[in-house]
This record gives C-alpha cells, sequence and structure tokens, in this order.
C-alpha cells in the first residue's frame, strides 16, 4: 500500500489537486472580495439601500442594559450576505465552466482506431456483393 500511494504521489496527481486546490482557494478570497467590496455596494447604490453585503432584516434588537453591557444581542435575518455568496458561487462555477470547456478544447482528439479505412471496407463490400 505505501509503494501505491509513493507511486501515486510521485505521478503527479496528488500534486495536481493539491495545486488546484490552492488556486480554487484563492480565487474564492478575490471573487468575494470583488463581490463584497465592489459589486454589492454598487448594487446597493443602485437599489438605495446601502451597503448590500451588510443587508439584513432585524427581528429583535440588541437590548443594553444600564450597565452598559448587551443583555440579548441582535437577531436578524442576512439576507446580504446569501446574496453574495449565491453570486459568488455564479461567478466561480461560470469561471470554472469556461476553464474547463478551454481545456477540453485543447486536448488532443482521440487517435482513429486501427483498422481497415474506409477505402479497404468499401472495396471489401464491393467484392462481397458482387460474388453473389
Amino acid at each position: 500500500m505505501l509503494k501505491e500511494f509513493k507511486k501515486f504521489a510521485i505521478q503527479g496527481n496528488l500534486i495536481d489537486i493539491a495545486v488546484g486546490l490552492v488556486m480554487a482557494t484563492a480565487f474564492g478570497t478575490v471573487t468575494s472580495a470583488f463581490v463584497d467590496g465592489i459589486f454589492l455596494p454598487l448594487v446597493g447604490q443602485v437599489f438605495q439601500v446601502g451597503d448590500m453585503s451588510q443587508a439584513k432584516i432585524v427581528l429583535s434588537h440588541a437590548v443594553i442594559g444600564a450597565n452598559g453591557k448587551i443583555e440579548s444581542p441582535e437577531s436578524a435575518i442576512l439576507y446580504g450576505k446569501v446574496i453574495s455568496s449565491i453570486i459568488n458561487f455564479t461567478i466561480i462555477a461560470f469561471v470554472m465552466f469556461i476553464i474547463i470547456r478551454i481545456m477540453n478544447r485543447l486536448k488532443p482528439a482521440d487517435p482513429a482506431p486501427k483498422g481497415p479505412s474506409q477505402e479497404q471496407l468499401l472495396t471489401e463490400i464491393r467484392d462481397l456483393l458482387s460474388k453473389k
């Protein structure tokens, strides 16, 4: 089993997976920064709701006691974060689709199976038909 793992790791499969994971994580971070820092504030300005990534529906406000400490925290539905996550997912899924599409186009076509050519097959069929 150790030999199999060593062969697997040395062939590059493990390294390819690790590099892909690191790149995907970095791309996800960049996408989140773009969506939360640039895209959603602009959308919020268009719809005049402020920063869309911070949008929420407050169910109950925080209760602060006389001593200044929070007795019960705010309870809210953070729909801005959901919108942000959906946009992040859509961007990442689209980019992955484009990358896979390009990779499939760059892949060499499967070689034609070895065997008789089309002309040879047609010749054999003609010869068989002429014998009857």
